[in-house]
């Protein structure tokens, strides 16, 4: 049924990279020698380089980038401004052109306790070409800042592609290794796959969202680059009443934008997405999935639309795994599990990917405990290197 690629925030992480290429044998077995410190990790200081703010007047900061629709031919661009709002034009450019063309987008803030963010921007780039690296520019009229990003190949069926995959992150010093490690990969991935808890400002009193800033700055040295596609966590949620926060998701929210609407889905936390030969569901852990609620109706339409002539890897992204043999967070998936494991098995999902659980762990194919041994004849061999 799926493969779990768990990782670790507050102790080390994992950082995965999963090549799809029809050329590409699938082996097993240990693949690092790397073993995790018992103990939990310790936050980096605020004084950090990695949380380092650019300097400038209305400097654009925690700069990041998602897809944009549904088949990879826009980007959404977020930047945070804090001294005024600012513009939120994105100037661009392909790599062999001079042109600059401008995409338009809308800013936004939010208040969370004595917090008051900065001019959160969110500017969509539509109609670009496939397989083409485009330049980018943000902070227009104060303190410009120039990044680019590479668009997928047009989706199809036969179309190598390299996806990382991180979850947990959190901003300790084994977060800042655990990032290093995925850029210094010699796979090179191009796309992360990010299986949510994203900067555990949760953790500290009022969950201090100051350090939803200084996570955004620490990741921008790979996100702002390329494309990381989002899943909520359970350390995205920010739901305290006890301090007069009931809105769930509210940091979350406000500055990780997804196309969900692309997918005809109704809210940002379950979504789907094409990506060169994959299609990448994302599912919402810690929102209602029960018989009729609006994910569960999603997901078995969703799941009609896979077209495995177009592309033949359908991925699962998911927060709580549905399997886990460790006894933190021991069966936290189950009700997700029993709700929708027949359909991942009646339409032969290739792999799942799920956070949550501080370990690394994977399996063959399976389906109510026991090992399937099934999976569709179109799949692509996959590999995985730590």
């Amino acid at each position: 049924m799926g493969l779990l690629g768990s990782s670790s925030s507050c102790s080390s992480l994992v950082a995965v990279v999963l090549v799809l290429n029809v050329a590409v044998v699938c082996n097993g077995g240990k693949t690092s020698t790397f073993v995790r410190k018992v103990e939990i990790g310790n936050d980096m200081p605020l004084d950090s380089d990695v949380f380092q703010i650019p300097s400038g007047y209305n400097a654009p900061q925690q700069v990041h980038i998602t897809q944009g629709d549904h088949v990879g031919k826009a980007v959404i661009v977020s930047w945070v401004t804090v001294d005024e709002p600012g513009s939120s034009t994105v100037n661009y450019w392909s790599e062999n052109s001079k042109e600059k063309k401008q995409a338009q987008g809308k800013v936004v803030t939010y208040k969370f306790t004595n917090y008051t963010s900065g001019f959160i921007h969110h500017t969509t780039i539509r109609k670009l070409k496939f397989s083409t690296k485009y330049y980018y520019e943000v902070g227009i009229g104060h303190t410009p800042r120039q990044f680019w990003f590479t668009t997928p190949p047009e989706v199809g069926p036969d179309v190598p592609y390299t996806f990382g995959l991180i979850g947990d992150l959190g901003q300790t010093f084994d977060s800042n290794m655990t990032l290093t490690h995925y850029e210094l990969n010699p796979q090179k991935g191009k796309t992360v796959l990010y299986v949510g808890d994203l900067s555990y400002a949760d953790r500290y009193p009022n969950h201090d969202n100051v350090r939803w800033d200084t996570w955004g700055r620490f990741v921008e040295r790979s996100v702002a680059y390329q494309p990381w596609i989002w899943t909520a966590g359970n350390h995205e949620i920010d739901f305290v009443p006890e301090i007069g926060e009931t809105k769930p998701f509210k940091p979350y929210t406000h500055r990780y934008h997804v196309p969900y609407k692309a997918s005809n889905s109704t809210a940002p936390f379950w979504y789907s997405i094409k990506r060169a030969s994959a299609y990448i569901i994302v599912l919402a852990s810690y929102s209602a999935y029960g018989t009729y609620t609006p994910q569960y109706k999603w997901l078995e339409a969703e799941l009609q639309k896979v077209d495995r002539t177009e592309t033949p890897w359908l991925i699962v992204l998911m927060h709580a795994p549905w399997y886990n043999s460790y006894n933190h967070h021991y069966m936290e998936g189950e009700t997700m599990r029993v709700t929708f494991e027949k359909w991942f098995v009646d339409k032969k999902v290739d792999v799942v990917f799920a956070g949550h659980v501080h370990a690394y762990e994977r399996s063959n194919h399976v389906s109510g405990v026991y090992s399937t041994g099934i999976g569709h004849k179109g799949a692509l061999p996959l590999r995985r290197s730590l």
